[in-house]
């Protein structure tokens, strides 16, 4: 008897895997499996209010975070630059919806953007529920309005769809970003 009670207790005290550690564990299988850089990739929490840090750039090799960010979603038909939609934003994959897209994207080429630094980078759903993304123009992108520090209460800007992000924020991922050898993975969840 008291052999069980140590069992019950010891495994009381374990603690499960945040949804982080299950996306991010789930994220290097996926690269893994499908060619994709395994030495980071870009988890965006939309579960986390839009005020608050829910970009992680998350390197694989030394288990770390290495940046995070705010990011913006989608404003949808609601009001375009404000923030109605911080604390339960809605997705969808059509076009003109003016909403961002859940799901697994690779990054594609740098090209020029009319946003923020004026650089961005082509996104690619791979997911039926982003599938749209290429076509609908949603761009990892910087944008002026995005700041760098945490807004909360208050929340993110919202724009178009695209996740767009700080200015700061934008530099340091195109230094990542632009002398990748493989394409990097950046998966959208809520």
């Amino acid at each position: 008897m008291n052999l069980l009670i140590a069992f019950l207790l010891a495994l009381s005290t374990q603690t499960t895997p945040s949804v982080f550690e299950l996306k991010k564990q789930e994220a290097l299988t996926y690269c893994k499996a499908n060619n994709l850089n395994i030495d980071y990739c870009i988890l965006i929490d939309m579960n986390i209010h839009s005020g608050k840090k829910r970009l992680y750039v998350v390197d694989f090799k030394n288990d770390s975070i290495d940046h995070s960010a705010l990011v913006a979603h989608g404003c949808g038909p609601l009001n375009w630059a404000e923030d109605e939609s911080k604390e339960n934003p809605i997705f969808s994959n059509t076009n003109n919806s003016h909403l961002a897209s859940l799901g697994k994207y690779r990054i594609g080429k740098r090209g020029k953007s009319n946003w923020g630094i004026y650089i961005n980078y082509k996104l690619h759903g791979l997911d039926s529920t982003n599938s749209n993304a290429y076509k609908r123009i949603i761009v990892l992108h910087g944008w002026g309005a995005v700041q760098d520090e945490e807004q909360y209460p208050l929340g993110s800007p919202e724009g178009y769809g695209c996740p767009a992000v700080s200015n700061n924020t934008m530099r340091y991922l195109d230094g990542e970003l632009k002398n990748k050898k493989k394409d990097v993975l950046m998966w959208i969840y809520k």
